[in-house]
């Protein structure tokens, strides 16, 4: 996966490569490199060099430097995504993200900001934990990513945000299936079909929905309301009919005969 992901920015960058007019560009954080002046093609090259020989701090400390040194030359820009994409190479996204918002401050119309914003994108990305875990950085992937597909929905980068976006979509449904089952074998039936609707209301296109609604049949049982259950297994036989959510449920529903006779019987 990150194999990938360098091959697509470090292609990314070969226009960033070209000659452009730049802006003022303001340091937002200081090099960890003694201040040394040196031309700016000498420091813009070095960092080419240490980038080309994977040593990406250094590579990004370097870029750095361009901009701290030579704030208002054509290479700052060029500079900037530069150190970003070295950040980011490094696996030190907060510096990555820094970077590039920083950029995106500085030249927010720039023909390179869909670049800028996949970078951030792909920084909160890669953070992302398991579901066992806080879920706030997946948050804020999905929140970037659909950042980007709204300003540049026809961008290079935009098809690759979508399908992360999908990516994305389906892990935070994962986590509410992780928090509902955990309610679940506490018995705390409403919690957990909270959690189980909200898979099957917000999350409708990801792989989590039948198990949600084979879950809901359960907890609805549980909770007393047979006539709520039926309605998720017949939504499940609708919609999935074929695998084994669907089978467990049509046996959970037929073991409860009794109370779904009963919930559907006429008033006397």
């Amino acid at each position: 996966m990150r194999t990938f992901h360098r091959r697509v920015l470090a292609l990314a960058l070969v226009p960033v490569l070209a000659l452009s007019v730049a802006g003022c560009a303001k340091r937002g954080a200081k090099s960890d490199l003694p201040y040394v002046a040196r031309d700016v093609g000498t420091l813009y090259s070095a960092g080419k060099d240490k980038l080309d020989a994977h040593q990406y701090k250094l590579a990004a400390a370097l870029f750095d430097e361009v901009e701290r040194q030579h704030p208002y030359s054509v290479w700052a820009r060029r500079a900037q995504l530069m150190g970003a994409f070295s950040y980011y190479l490094e696996q030190d996204y907060t510096q990555a993200i820094a970077s590039a918002q920083r950029f995106l401050a500085v030249h927010p119309g720039n023909r390179d900001a869909p670049y800028a914003y996949y970078l951030v994108a792909l920084s909160y990305y890669e953070q992302i934990s398991d579901v066992t875990r806080d879920q706030k950085i997946t948050q804020q992937a999905l929140d970037s990513l659909g950042e980007l597909t709204r300003r540049y929905p026809n961008s290079k980068y935009a098809s690759d945000a979508r399908l992360k976006i999908d990516l994305v979509r389906d892990h935070l449904a994962g986590k509410e299936m992780e928090i509902g089952r955990f309610y679940q074998s506490r018995g705390q039936w409403l919690s957990a079909s909270l959690r189980f609707r909200a898979v099957v209301d917000q999350y409708q296109t990801t792989t989590h929905v039948p198990e949600a609604l084979l879950r809901l049949t359960e907890t609805y049982l549980a909770l007393g309301v047979p006539a709520e259950a039926q309605k998720s297994a017949a939504v499940l036989g609708a919609n999935y009919p074929g695998t084994d959510w669907y089978e467990r449920a049509y046996k959970v529903m037929q073991s409860n005969q009794d109370k779904l006779a009963k919930a559907t019987a006429p008033a006397s």
